[in-house]
């Protein structure tokens, strides 16, 4: 049977961890969640992020890159 603490771990991961997720550096996760795009729990003054949190920051990102591509890509008619 799994414990508590895994649990809990499986959960909520520290910024390193994080960062490697994202393939990021540490500094950059924490000038996301500076900026309010990388939610964070807080639990006795440590700073974790939600697995879960990290999925739907991925894919807000992939869809916002998707159409920002599409928009360059896709002139207006008319407007050549």
């Amino acid at each position: 049977m799994t414990k508590e603490k895994d649990v809990v771990e499986s959960l909520l991961i520290d910024v390193k961890t994080t960062a490697k997720m994202l393939n990021v550096s540490e500094r950059t996760v924490r000038t996301l969640t500076k900026r309010g795009e990388l939610p964070v729990v807080k639990i006795l003054g440590r700073v974790l992020y939600s697995r879960e949190d990290l999925v739907k920051f991925v894919k807000q990102r992939s869809k916002r890159e998707l159409n920002e591509k599409n928009e360059q890509t896709d002139p207006t008619p008319g407007l050549e």
